[in-house]
């Protein structure tokens, strides 16, 4: 088994986290991870937010979510936090994920067949999230946001610690969207040809307008 990409799963969810994000003034990052997450046709999704940052991001994941009868979980530190997100999430879509009050690095030993991972590269122990994943045995798609504001792009995934060493990265990118994001494929454990079959999957490509400068990048839909 591996992640197989889906262009038409991809296409709705991006069209209906547009619709949904609008009237908020953000960057486009959340429209891309919501058709990289259903395209993938990902099982279990995951994020961390805190009080204050940016929601558009878990819209976007939920509504990917929705279109693959996933499992969302969003992991926040407090109470405070998870009050917040919830009405966030119910003004914006109506309805809410699985919510998880408790330090991210603390909860993600817990979750298993993870396959859809969103970190931001600024909180101080997104290593530590990494490192206690438990990733899908069909593979994962890793994704850091706010890569410009900390140099992760370019890493060797395994060699800096950053991923446990018997993580198989089949590709790593980094896309200038946002504030930067890091995405890295984890190829699966099903068999040392899964790697190689998924290097043959038919390319794919999505098209992302920045809402701000009204640039149009071009992305190949398998990273």
């Amino acid at each position: 088994m591996k992640l197989v990409w889906s262009p038409d799963a991809a296409s709705k969810a991006y069209i209906d986290t547009v619709k949904s994000c609008e009237n908020i003034k953000e960057s486009g990052v959340a429209e891309l991870l919501s058709a990289m997450a259903a395209g993938w046709n990902t099982k279990l999704i995951v994020e961390a937010w805190t009080h204050g940052g940016p929601i558009t991001t878990s819209i976007g994941l939920a509504i990917a979510a929705r279109h693959t009868c996933a499992r969302h979980v969003c992991i926040v530190p407090d109470e405070r936090s998870r009050l917040a997100y919830v009405k966030a999430m119910y003004d914006v879509v109506g309805w809410v994920s699985e919510v998880i009050v408790r330090q991210a690095e603390e909860v993600m030993g817990e979750l298993k067949g993870v396959d859809f991972l969103v970190v931001d590269c600024t909180s101080k122990d997104f290593a530590r999230v990494l490192r206690f994943a438990r990733f899908s045995n069909k593979g994962a798609v890793l994704a850091f946001k706010n890569a410009f504001q900390r140099s992760t792009s370019g890493l060797r995934w395994q060699g800096q610690g950053v991923l446990d060493r018997g993580t198989r990265v089949v590709r790593s990118v980094f896309l200038p969207v946002g504030q930067g994001l890091d995405i890295v494929h984890v190829g699966s454990t099903s068999g040392s040809g899964s790697g190689e079959s998924m290097n043959k999957n038919h390319s794919r490509w999505i098209k992302h307008v920045d809402q701000k400068s009204g640039e149009e990048h071009f992305f190949r839909g398998k990273f």
